[in-house]
């Protein structure tokens, strides 16, 4: 058994501050390919990779909103139509079955301390006033205290969410050939949060500086779940404008 003594009382506050600061971020892998093409690719139209996801559910169309978002921050817009836009960006997310994995945790170990019994002597009135003093036996409690942490092993079910983000170009089949893709990125995290709508942004923001890009190999990048990326996804600044409603003309 592998035990590590701290101090207790910095040695807490330090573990309990670390704790603090690290529980929101998360780790985000991120593979992304790119092609070369000819020309400047920047507008798109967005569609669904899976077509079980249905483009009318709204899990896809929050999705879909976090992902404009993303590709707006490199410069590109949705196009007005389908047929005009320069690229065909589609788009699959969704949760993989779990899987158990060994990992090791740190568990306190407390022990009982103090429980001594001492002696004191206190002053003692009689009824006609007179003071004498008696030994007295005070007991002190015993109390928990912190004497370091034990590293055991774990068995926990993890889940693994992902999301895709793939572009090609808007052109017709070419002798039985689909479009050139020009660029691709899977964006993933793994931990024991079955959560896939609280991960969908912060995978989104993860994306943000690889569209377009390629990684070479894969890389996992810490993303502060309620910092300024996110925060930008979450907003849906790619979203497009809701129509304004037509005035109603009054009758005279």
């Amino acid at each position: 058994m592998k035990l590590t003594v701290r101090l207790i009382a910095p040695a807490l506050c330090a573990l309990l501050a670390a704790g603090c600061a690290t529980q929101s971020r998360h780790d985000v892998k991120i593979d992304a390919i790119a092609k070369p093409a000819p020309g400047q690719q920047q507008s798109f139209t967005l569609k669904s990779k899976d077509p079980r996801l249905g483009e009318e559910n709204l899990r896809y169309k929050e999705a879909a909103d976090f992902v404009r978002t993303a590709l707006s921050s490199k410069g590109l817009y949705e196009a007005p139509s389908a047929e005009k836009a320069d690229m065909i960006v589609e788009l699959d997310y969704g949760m993989e079955a779990p899987r158990s994995k060994m990992e090791r945790v740190s568990v306190p170990i407390y022990a009982q301390v103090g429980g001594a019994v001492r002696y004191e002597s206190v002053p003692v009135t009689d009824a006609r006033g007179n003071t004498t003093h008696r030994t007295v036996a005070v007991y002190e409690p015993p109390r928990n205290e912190l004497m370091g942490y034990d590293e055991q092993p774990r068995l926990v079910s993890v889940y693994e969410k992902y999301l895709k983000i793939s572009a090609r170009e808007n052109k017709p089949a070419a002798e039985g050939r689909p479009p050139a893709e020009l660029w691709s990125i899977h964006a993933s995290a793994e931990d024991e949060s079955k959560d896939l709508r609280k991960y969908l942004p912060i995978m989104a923001s993860a994306t943000m500086d690889y569209i377009g890009a390629d990684t070479s190999e894969q890389k996992v990048i810490k993303v502060k779940a309620d910092g300024q990326d996110v925060d930008f996804i979450r907003r849906k600044m790619g979203a497009p404008p809701v129509p304004a409603k037509p005035a109603v003309e009054k009758k005279d």
